[in-house]
């Protein structure tokens, strides 16, 4: 059937019909939706909107992340055939997807672009829908939790990272990728003694009450134990997910600002995060994708792969 499907497939983007479902449409061709989902503005009655946020204004070093989302996208053209590995069910065929596309915003005038955000995101909340956000560097996550805790509440945060992004910033107008996570503390919009930040492998000594599960405890404790403990601390609450691409190490993604050897091996980062099934996730992104860093698509792979996980886990409690 799935070859039969591929004679005839083309822009499923646009012309796919039933919203549910894998698609065969050749990887190399047509227009490049996430996972071919069809491109809609209209949430009425969608599970997950994907959207992308081309924001890279706020990085400390290479810039490059406004192509991630794009370079996503394209990168995902390679999935859609069969479900998710080792999940044991086809969220694509379960849930209604869609890609809403980027965030319109004017990239001359940065100041503005946290609000967008937070309305952006706080429209795919109010539809009912859960946002799964391709980014953009990391500054895009503290508008998003913003919108996210206005809705729910303070949430527990899974951060996979190489930086704890949790360096003192007391100044409201500043627009930084590395200090969401000390903002969205002092602001009271993120739980710090129900999140844990993992992969970490730079230095900053005030944890400001999150766990932390550096890369080296992840590679020495394993993935059953690092598995556990992440579950201990969220337990009970809802989660967001924040993903920042150089939680990996640069060997699996060398695609991003801010690289950092001694990352977590892909192969980890999928088994956490198929690990992590049950959790009551309430959106997630993932960000840092730099595509002029890296001449194989690798990243872009990693990022789609990371992408779809996030999709697969909010399905996994709504079968």
């Amino acid at each position: 059937m799935a070859l039969e499907d591929a004679k005839t497939q083309v822009d499923q983007a646009f012309a796919r019909d039933d919203p549910r479902g894998p698609s065969y449409e050749n990887a190399f061709g047509g227009a490049t939706s996430f996972l071919r989902r069809r491109y809609s503005k209209d949430l009425s009655g969608v599970d997950v909107a994907v959207t992308g946020i081309p924001f890279d204004q706020a990085v400390t070093n290479r810039p490059g992340t406004r192509f991630g989302p794009r370079a996503i996208r394209e990168a995902s053209t390679l999935q859609p055939y069969d479900p998710p590995y080792g999940w044991g069910y086809d969220p694509l065929s379960l849930l209604h997807v869609v890609d809403c596309g980027d965030m319109a915003f004017d990239y001359a005038r940065t100041q503005d672009v946290p609000s967008r955000i937070e309305s952006h995101v706080g429209a795919i909340l109010d539809s009912g829908a859960a946002p799964v956000t391709l980014g953009g560097d990391h500054s895009i996550t503290l508008p998003i939790l913003r919108a996210v805790a206005r809705r729910r509440g303070p949430v527990a945060l899974i951060q996979f990272d190489a930086h704890s992004d949790s360096w003192v910033d007391d100044d409201p107008d500043r627009i930084d990728h590395g200090t969401f996570l000390y903002k969205a503390i002092r602001e009271g919009i993120v739980d710090p003694l129900a999140s844990v930040s993992v992969g970490i492998r730079t230095d900053n000594p005030d944890t400001l009450g999150v766990t932390i599960l550096d890369a080296l405890s992840v590679h020495e404790d394993g993935i059953a134990r690092t598995l556990a403990r992440i579950r201990e601390v969220v337990a009970g609450r809802p989660v967001y997910v924040t993903f920042d691409i150089d939680a990996l190490d640069p060997a699996f993604a060398p695609g991003t600002g801010t690289p950092v050897w001694g990352g977590l091996a892909s192969w980890q980062a999928a088994a956490l995060l198929r690990g992590l099934a049950g959790i009551d996730l309430i959106g997630g992104d993932v960000v840092e994708v730099s595509p002029p860093y890296d001449t194989t698509g690798a990243t872009a792979i990693a990022g789609a792969h990371v992408a779809t996980e996030l999709i697969a886990l909010y399905g996994w409690t709504r079968r």
